[in-house]
């Protein structure tokens, strides 16, 4: 029989000396996770990782199984053996990281000043290991004081998150879909470990401008410069910046022509657009799509898509959101937001429940040589997780 919780500052506590006595634990897991390199272009790499995870949940009591991928590693769900019986809560985060094969040897894990280094410890090993032991937690006060969680628990790892998620989308919609709420493990914002409740879409987009040469000396006049259309376009897509709004549109790479003396027949351009909002993206995509050449002889090719949805501050998101202050400052800590600019998996949960990000590991240096995260940061951010999912269903 499930017991009536305790008052919360005591389940509070309970928590946080639970998961600060298995300190050297939970930093030993992330070390381990990040011993075993898993980029993502290397599907093989992902087994090991899925491997010590499984193990590590063992004593949680959930089942864990591995699902297959198609182009990537696969992914690692672990949830309750029983049917739940007010529904389920999910934890998303990704066991792939942007390092390749090798990184080891010239960025080892490495324990200095209070902060764990390596390839993946931040983004987000870390966060993976924060998710395990806020399950291992929650396993500890169902056996110590018949407490569980009204919501059940499931984790969901992909292996392809940096590239997308391509492979592991079409799941994560079904998931989220079906569950009352999610909480996103990826990197916590700063170092006062703000979560991240905004985050903007992005769009990329390939130009190609096509022309007609001709002698810039003899027949300039036969020709249609692509070059020319291109800074035309460049400024027309400039125009579209609203920095209020949050939208940036950026043309990041040019390229054409293919001497001095010759009209150019030829150019490329790449485009990168970034917007907080699902509308905002649409409506850059569209226009996008429909640029028109303003040169006579000149068309202009588009390629490219939006690639990652915003992660919108909705109603529902903005509640959880203030849920998780009402847990942080019961265990003694401050929790702020922030809006970011990278992409994550929380936007495809969004769409479907209520999500709250950024719940990981506190540091810094993602997908630099310098990546880390702040060691005494670690238990008390499982303590957090932990307790949102004590929380009271919404």
């Amino acid at each position: 029989m499930i017991a009536a919780a305790p008052p919360l500052p005591e389940l509070a506590a309970w928590l946080s000396w639970s998961l600060a006595r298995r300190g050297s634990e939970l930093v030993d897991l992330v070390s381990r996770l990040a011993g075993s390199e898993s980029p993502s272009h290397e599907p093989s790499t992902q087994a090991p990782v899925f491997a010590l995870i499984e193990e590590a949940l063992q004593p949680s009591g959930l089942v864990v199984r591995r699902l297959a991928g198609g182009t990537s590693g696969g992914q690692l769900i672990a949830r309750s053996s029983t049917r739940p019986r007010n529904g389920y809560q999910l934890l998303l985060g990704h066991v792939d990281t942007v390092w390749p094969v090798g990184t080891l040897s010239a960025m080892p894990v490495r324990e200095e000043g209070g902060r764990l280094y390596g390839p993946g410890v931040f983004d987000m090993k870390g966060g993976v290991a924060i998710a395990v032991f806020a399950l291992l937690a929650l396993a500890g006060l169902e056996r110590e004081l018949g407490l569980a969680p009204a919501l059940s628990p499931m984790l969901f790892l992909n292996s392809d998150e940096e590239l997308g998620s391509a492979d592991s989308a079409r799941r994560i919609h079904r998931l989220a879909r079906r569950a009352a709420r999610a909480f996103v493990l990826e990197p916590a914002f700063g170092p006062d470990g703000r979560v991240k409740t905004e985050r903007k879409g992005v769009a990329r987009f390939g130009l190609t401008f096509r022309g007609r040469a001709a002698h810039a000396g003899l027949h300039p006049e036969q020709g249609a410069s692509a070059i020319r259309e291109l800074g035309r376009t460049i400024e027309r897509l400039a125009q579209l910046d609203d920095p209020a709004r949050g939208t940036t549109v950026n043309v990041g790479v040019v390229s054409g022509g293919t001497r001095g003396n010759v009209v150019a027949a030829e150019a490329h351009a790449e485009v990168d657009a970034r917007f907080t909002s699902i509308a905002a993206g649409v409506e850059i995509e569209r226009t996008i799509r429909a640029l028109a050449p303003t040169l006579p002889g000149v068309r202009i090719e588009v390629e490219g898509e939006i690639e990652r949805l915003p992660l919108e501050r909705t109603d529902r998101n903005r509640a959880l959101y203030a849920r998780a202050q009402e847990c942080a400052a019961v265990l003694g800590q401050t929790l702020e937001e922030a809006s970011v600019g990278g992409g994550s998996d929380g936007s495809l949960a969004s769409l479907h429940t209520a999500t709250l990000d950024g719940l990981g590991a506190v540091g810094g240096g993602a997908h630099a040589e310098d990546e880390h995260l702040i060691v005494d940061r670690l238990s008390g951010r499982a303590a957090l997780v932990a307790l949102l999912l004590l929380s009271p269903a919404p």
